[in-house]
Order: C-alpha cells, then sequence, then structure tokens
C-alpha cells in the first residue's frame, strides 16, 4: 500500500475512533472540519477527502449550512464494513470485483430456478426499450447493473439482493469505466433464464465478463 493510502486509512480510523470517544450517536453533529483537522493533525484537504468517501459510504451526511451528521448506522453496517475493508489499495479493489463475481453467479444459479414470468417479461421489455432508444447499441454501466438488478429481484432472497446492491454501488465508485458487454449478451442471457438453463447462464456471464479499468 502506498504512504498515501495509509495516511488516507489511517485517519478515516482517526474519525471512527472520534466518533466511538465522543460517543456520537444517529443524528449527531461531527465537530467541524477545521477542528477535525486540528485534533487528527492533519491536512483540511486530508480531511476533507476522508469526510467526502464516508459520505459517499453514507455512514455521514452533510446538511447544506448546518454541518456533518451520523447517518443511520442500521441502515449502512453492510456497507461500512466494506468500506472498513476496501479503501484505496489495488488487491482490496481486486477482492471486490471477485467477491461480486462470486456472488453474482450463484445469484445467476438461483434465478434459474426461481424466475418468473414477471421478471422475464421486465427484462425483455428493457430490451425493447433499448432498440427503440437512440443509443440501442450502447449497453452502459448503468443498463448493465438495471439489467441484474432485475435478475437478483427474481430470486426474491432479500439479504442477497442487498448485499449484491451494496457490492455493485461501491464497485461503480471505484470503477467509473467498463467496457461495456454486447446486445447479444443480454438477449442470450434472457433465453438462459427462460430455459432455466444454468450452465449456459453462468458460461455466459463468463464469455461476456466485463472487464475494469481504473480510474
Amino acid at each position: 500500500m502506498t504512504s498515501q493510502g495509509k495516511v488516507y486509512q489511517n485517519i478515516l480510523q482517526k474519525i471512527k475512533a472520534i466518533i466511538y470517544n465522543d460517543c456520537l450517536q444517529t443524528g449527531d453533529k461531527l465537530p467541524s472540519e477545521r477542528e477535525l483537522s486540528e485534533r487528527l493533525n492533519a491536512g483540511r484537504s486530508s480531511v476533507r477527502e476522508a469526510l467526502r468517501s464516508m459520505e459517499m459510504l453514507g455512514l455521514i451526511e452533510t446538511r447544506r449550512g448546518e454541518g456533518t451528521f451520523i447517518a443511520n448506522a442500521r441502515d449502512h453496517r453492510l456497507v461500512e464494513v466494506i468500506a472498513s475493508f476496501i479503501l484505496k489499495d489495488t488487491k482490496s479493489k481486486e477482492d471486490l470485483l471477485e467477491t461480486r463475481r462470486l456472488i453474482e453467479k450463484d445469484i445467476l444459479r438461483v434465478a434459474c430456478d426461481r424466475i418468473s414470468d414477471e421478471y422475464l417479461d421486465r427484462l425483455r421489455t428493457m430490451m425493447e426499450y433499448k432498440d427503440n432508444s437512440s443509443g440501442r447499441n450502447i449497453f452502459s454501466t448503468e443498463f448493465d447493473t438495471a439489467f441484474f438488478r432485475v435478475i437478483v429481484s427474481s430470486t426474491h432472497n432479500h439479504l442477497l439482493m442487498r448485499l449484491w446492491g451494496e457490492l455493485a454501488d461501491y464497485h461503480q465508485t471505484i470503477w467509473h469505466q467498463l467496457t461495456f458487454r454486447p446486445k447479444e449478451y443480454y438477449e442470450s442471457m434472457i433465453d438462459a433464464l427462460t430455459s432455466r438453463n444454468k450452465e449456459s447462464a453462468i458460461c455466459l456471464f463468463d464469455t461476456y465478463e466485463i472487464k475494469k479499468t481504473e480510474e
């Protein structure tokens, strides 16, 4: 890990310690950026970056003209675990991508058993909408995520949906650019799910793997 990454992690850990030592609860106001900088003996730009990351993860929230407050920890416990593990080191980012892919394969297996006509129709409707849109040949990260979100929902496993959602959301925050899957992937995946063919679904997933491009 780079020295910059160590400093970043150190500041995050110290801010968490301040929250604990000051007995701050959900809804309580954090010390100001200047006060944190003084207490942590760190530059304000470094503190600002750490706070921005915590806000992005939903751990804190900024209210214009009021300050920064502790968000609902119950709603964000899972993402807090992810955040404490994945900061800025490349190996952890690789681990995140690998974990997401493993979970998505299991989701596809479950979906092949449980997906209903209603969810299959939703996927087909998405494809029809793309065919009628001006960007019908451009399958963005947002489309890919929305497409798979329907598949996850079809499992009716709410914990699995929550886990996948947090991984997918955090993944997008650290890798903004992806090479996109072609149209045939989505059409073939719908066919595999319709025929309940797990092997075909997994094969498609592996064949048209989304590659990452780092920031």
